[in-house]
């Protein structure tokens, strides 16, 4: 369960009362997502989103994330959007927490991923990123690179408990990643824009077989835009038994590159992003393996899944294995 702040009714009632969206009639706990405590909230008016930003995201950032998913709404991408209350802030307090209250998206994540699936998420997300090209706000990627390296530090020794051999064989990777990764910098080969930084399956909603939106902006930053279509391959284009479908994959970038072409440099970095993103997902769920307690409320995933996808990344030398000639 992933709720980790209570809201008492008297609570819930006096904070819904600044807003124009009717009366609470229910209000529910949704179980998914790690970050920050969700509910499903029902008001006369209809379904909404109640969101309080947990210990882990940075109250700084949340101007960033709020911001963004007005401007790709307005740009006509399908995302939810914050509600403003009766002074027109959409950022909040409760039970100590930021809270905001967001308009609801219809549909539902694929549970099972099939080829069109992967075709209607890289028209999405190749949407998005054009979209936000015109979002003049800058956040860094706090999970690239550097990231990457305090989280190694923070994990140590305690790798080995995961597979033997482990804790080295990362510490080489990180060495030939920082030294083969792209430069983010003012004029740079890749371009670079808003990115999702997260687009898993049950980030991506459908509905009557088409992609219905996108939601959980709170990873997004700064980055290369192939950097979010590395990360897409990583989380969609591997089956439940470890292989890699290359059709899966083809469908991804044939229907991203429909809306927004790769260049030949993208095209050319992108074995060496969705190896950063397998190492980025790898080291983040070792972590949370290795420090999350018995009996927590969110059970951590298995890091080992995200090592076996780095290891077919290591033996990729074109975008060919990626199914594009």
């Amino acid at each position: 369960m992933a709720v980790y702040t209570e809201i008492s009714d008297d609570e819930l009632q006096a904070f819904v009362a600044r807003y124009d969206i009717g009366r609470v009639v229910g209000c529910k706990g949704i179980a998914e997502g790690i970050e920050n405590s969700n509910y499903l909230l029902q008001t006369t008016k209809g379904p909404h989103i109640l969101t309080l930003y947990e210990r882990r995201v940075n109250p700084d950032d949340l101007p960033f994330f709020l911001g963004l998913m007005e401007h790709l709404s307005r740009s006509g991408l399908q995302c939810p959007v914050p509600v403003p209350d009766r002074d027109g802030r959409s950022l909040q307090t409760l039970c100590g927490r930021p809270a905001a209250i967001i308009s609801f998206l219809q549909g539902m994540w694929p549970r099972k991923i099939a080829p069109w699936h992967c075709g209607e998420l890289g028209t999405a997300m190749a949407q998005m990123h054009v979209a936000g090209l015109s979002y003049d706000v800058r956040r860094d990627n706090a999970l690239s690179i550097a990231g990457w390296q305090q989280l190694y530090a923070r994990v140590g020794d305690a790798a080995e408990d995961v597979e033997t051999g482990l804790h080295a064989d990362l510490g080489r990777e990180l060495k030939l990643l920082e030294s083969a990764w792209p430069k983010l910098m003012p004029v740079a080969a890749l371009p670079a824009g808003v990115i999702h930084a997260d687009l898993f399956p049950d980030n991506v909603f459908f509905l009557d077989d088409a992609c219905s939106g996108l939601i959980d902006f709170y990873f997004a930053c700064t980055d290369f835009l192939a950097y979010d279509v590395a990360i897409c391959l990583n989380a969609w284009c591997f089956e439940p038994n470890g292989d890699f479908n290359i059709t899966k994959a083809n469908r991804l970038l044939s229907s991203y590159q429909a809306v927004r072409p790769l260049l030949d440099a993208e095209k050319a970095a992108l074995p060496i992003l969705a190896r950063g993103a397998a190492m980025r997902f790898l080291l983040t769920r070792l972590y949370d393996w290795v420090n999350t307690p018995p009996g927590a409320m969110v059970k951590p995933k298995d890091p080992r899944e995200y090592l076996h996808k780095l290891n077919f990344h290591r033996g990729v030398r074109s975008i060919a294995a990626y199914g594009l000639a």
